[in-house]
């Protein structure tokens, strides 16, 4: 256990990028310097959890953690890849607080203009890949106009749900790949050790259903704004596939009313300059919330465990099953309209509200553009890392705006 933690932590602290940058990190670690697995044993690790709602990267790193350690080795990769930058992001929200930063600051609109640059790069490097052909753009547009129609969460769901329905009559199952390469992994590195069995899968996945059904009871039964804040974050975290910034939609529609939109842009730029899961977010998010729920440290931890749980919960319940699901091509099919759905999500929260409060609603939209445009040049075409255009377009706001 303290080997996962040591290890995991050395890539919390250093692991920039986004979850498609940590799955490659994850690859060098574990598959090459380390020899944990082997190619196709993490290849087929990697798809299971794109899958899966929750933030796949964290998942992939659980998982490795599980197949090392048993359920101990799967907490000790979780709190070291995660807490560095929940507590960078917490520690950034406070400072905000304490601060008195005005939400017209000139640093916090390069901030949110980043978000523009950021999310765009996102929006067009997940649609090569997500949304090929004229199907799945297809779904992908009716998803964002659905999104753009009904702006709250009952829009998000019905997208994802919409999607995987049409992905389930439309298209056509996927065949699984590998690459053909084994690596030169340690004994029974080829498999993972799941160390979990059939009945506590079951167990994980009731559990995730029960949460899921039962948290906005109980936050409206007792009006309790813990509850309320934990069945936010919980609903979040369970119906994002592929983690990274697809959490970003959901998020927005979840806090609406409990965090400011310049906060919450502002801190969805600052959440670009640090390193590991990008679901970390939600920590900053708890402590910046405003009324009748928990803030400061209370609400961050309310916020992270809540976010994290479900995707947990759902690892666990999979992975005794993941042989037989990775192969079903009614699954495959659904998960590709899922997929095609969630760039139409992300589409849609490019316009409101990245854009329309990182550009339009800036004192001078122009200065404020040409900060993004050039920010995403800077990611697209010349592949700079995103803390480093984060960190110059906050100083290019302070200068300019």
């Amino acid at each position: 256990m303290r080997e996962v933690f040591t290890t995991f932590l050395g890539l919390g602290l250093t692991s920039f990028g986004g979850p498609v940058a940590h799955l490659g990190y994850f690859r060098t670690t574990f598959v090459e310097r380390r020899r944990w697995l082997t190619d196709r044993a993490y290849a087929d690790l990697v798809a299971l959890c794109q899958f899966l709602p929750g933030p796949a990267s964290s998942q992939v790193g659980m998982a490795i953690g599980l197949h090392r350690a048993g359920m101990l080795g799967l907490l000790a990769a979780f709190l070291a890849f995660t807490l560095p930058s929940a507590v960078i992001l917490v520690a950034f929200a406070f400072g905000m607080q304490a601060v008195g930063v005005s939400p017209d600051a000139g640093w916090l609109a390069g901030l949110k203009a980043a978000a523009v640059a950021v999310v765009a790069h996102a929006v067009l490097g997940m649609a090569k890949n997500l949304a090929v052909g004229r199907e799945r753009a297809t779904i992908a547009v009716a998803g964002m106009i659905l999104a753009l129609l009904i702006p709250n969460v009952y829009g998000q769901v019905g997208v994802i749900v919409l999607a995987g329905l049409a992905g389930l009559a439309w298209l056509r199952p996927a065949s699984p790949e590998h690459d053909g390469h084994e690596g030169t992994g340690v004994a029974g590195a080829d498999q993972l050790h799941v160390r979990l069995g059939r009945r506590a899968g079951s167990v994980c996945f009731g559990l995730f259903l029960a949460l899921l059904a039962l948290l906005p009871v109980l936050a409206g039964a007792t009006e309790s704004g813990a509850a309320r804040l934990a069945d936010s974050f919980y609903r979040a975290g369970a119906l994002v596939f592929g983690g990274g910034h697809v959490v970003l939609p959901l998020l927005q529609a979840e806090t609406a009313g409990l965090v400011a939109r310049e906060d919450f842009l502002a801190g969805y730029g600052a959440a670009q300059a640090v390193p590991g899961p990008l679901f970390t977010f939600a920590g900053y998010l708890g402590a910046s919330t405003e009324g009748a729920v928990p803030g400061g440290l209370a609400g961050a931890s309310i916020a992270l465990l809540a976010i994290f749980l479900p995707g947990a919960l759902i690892l666990l319940a999979a992975l005794p099953y993941w042989e037989a699901l990775r192969r079903a091509p009614l699954a495959q099919r659904t998960l590709a309209g899922v997929n095609a759905g969630v760039v139409g999500l992300l589409a849609a929260a490019l316009y409101d509200p990245v854009f329309t409060a990182g550009v339009l609603a800036v004192d001078v939209p122009v200065r404020a553009l040409a900060i993004a445009v050039a920010a995403f040049v800077a990611l697209s075409a010349w592949k700079a890392p995103a803390w480093a255009v984060v960190i110059a377009a906050a100083l290019l706001g302070w200068a300019v705006l």
